[in-house]
């Protein structure tokens, strides 16, 4: 009897080892997607470009009058959307939100043309220009906690990497002395990504990795490339892509140093670009052969884990790129498409929404055994 239940206790160790390792997996492989268009009313062209804790940022705009889009602040609908474009300014973009605060870039009047980086927590009026002294002009790709990144023009034909704390006075020049010029993209709060080139680089463009400070830098560029780029980080991860010696862009995917790159490029794409990652999963787009018309996509870490997320759009949509994803896994980005003879391009957000239901089917010993899992009130939509 002893003998009999000690087996019996075995057995069920055993089922609910392998039962939570295959629902794990199942979990993972039943998350599908629902799209959904931000696109304010009255606008026919919408980016989308960062987006953390149901927070959206990108701009908004015509066609016709591309070169005067505003920036734009969502909360996850197309009623939400909140013009950011500050007075003084003819033109304006958000790309990206740590959840409260905003940076980008915008060019009027008030900054006699040029390009200024911009800092927003949450309104136009709330707009601070994070253009250093002794630059003509700066943008501001990224933002995490206290910490935006983006880069700058001295005017002597270089471009300089550049980190703010929430002030113009704030900025840290990232420029290595044996870098020519450089651009950072993303920040984490820690770590800072972008590319840059110069006697350290071999005149080459490499993707960089820095540590909040010029001298901390890591050099990405992995073998087989000609030309690399790192587009966003997260705690140990960095994305971006680099071009073949056939010139064509593969997504890459690295763990802090260049011998760690992950090709992600997929089959059957002619090329990929990696954008974001929230430091388990990465978004960007990819061509797809032989229409070569983009489509955003989602990795797991490998090309082989890769989601085609344009299936998840309407019909009518032709291309889609994916731009951000946050911890949540919510990813944005935009989509094209024909109206009426004309293009439209639309801000989208993709969630994830995992299945109502999950069965696995467990073998063990030759015994068959089938085990279902129900989420409270799937049934009710």
């Amino acid at each position: 009897m002893f003998k009999l239940k000690r087996q019996r206790r075995v057995l069920s160790v055993a089922l609910a080892t392998v039962s939570l390792t295959f629902l794990s997996v199942h979990h993972a492989l039943a998350i599908t997607y629902k799209s959904i268009d931000l696109t304010p009313s009255g606008f026919g062209l919408c980016h989308i470009y960062g987006t953390n804790s149901m927070q959206q940022v990108g701009e908004c705009g015509t066609w016709g009058m591309s070169t005067e889009s505003h920036a734009y602040l969502w909360n996850g609908t197309a009623d939400s959307a909140d013009d950011l474009n500050p007075l003084g300014f003819t033109t304006s973009a958000a790309l990206d939100t740590n959840g409260m605060q905003q940076v980008g870039v915008g060019s009027g009047a008030v900054t006699g043309g040029f390009e200024h980086a911009l800092l927003w927590s949450g309104t136009a009026e709330s707009v601070i220009d994070l253009n250093p002294y002794g630059f003509r002009s700066s943008r501001a790709q990224g933002i995490s906690g206290n910490q935006q990144v983006g880069y700058g023009d001295s005017g002597n034909g270089h471009i300089h990497a550049l980190l703010w704390n929430g002030t113009a006075e704030s900025c840290v020049d990232l420029n290595h002395w044996n870098l020519s010029s450089s651009w950072a993209f993303s920040t984490d709060g820690t770590r800072q990504v972008g590319f840059g080139s110069g006697n350290a680089t071999n005149g080459e463009n490499h993707a960089l990795l820095w540590y909040g400070s010029s001298n901390t830098f890591v050099d990405l560029h992995p073998g087989g490339f000609s030309y690399s780029t790192a587009q966003g980080v997260s705690g140990n991860q960095q994305v971006g892509f680099g071009i073949d010696w056939s010139y064509n862009a593969h997504a890459l995917l690295w763990n802090g140093t260049a011998n760690s790159v992950v090709d992600l490029h997929p089959i059957g794409f002619n090329s990929s670009v990696a954008e974001d990652t929230n430091g388990t999963q990465q978004v960007g787009r990819g061509s797809v052969v032989p229409s070569d018309n983009p489509h955003a996509l989602l990795w797991n870490g490998s090309a082989e884990s890769v989601i085609d997320l344009h299936q998840f759009l309407p019909p009518e949509y032709t291309a889609s790129f994916a731009d951000a994803i946050d911890a949540q896994g919510n990813i944005v980005g935009y989509a094209d498409y024909m109206s009426d003879g004309s293009s439209e391009r639309h801000a989208f957000i993709w969630i994830p929404v995992p299945e109502p239901s999950t069965c696995v089917l467990l073998g063990l010993g030759g015994v068959g055994i089938f085990i279902c899992g129900w989420r409270r009130g799937w049934w009710k939509g």
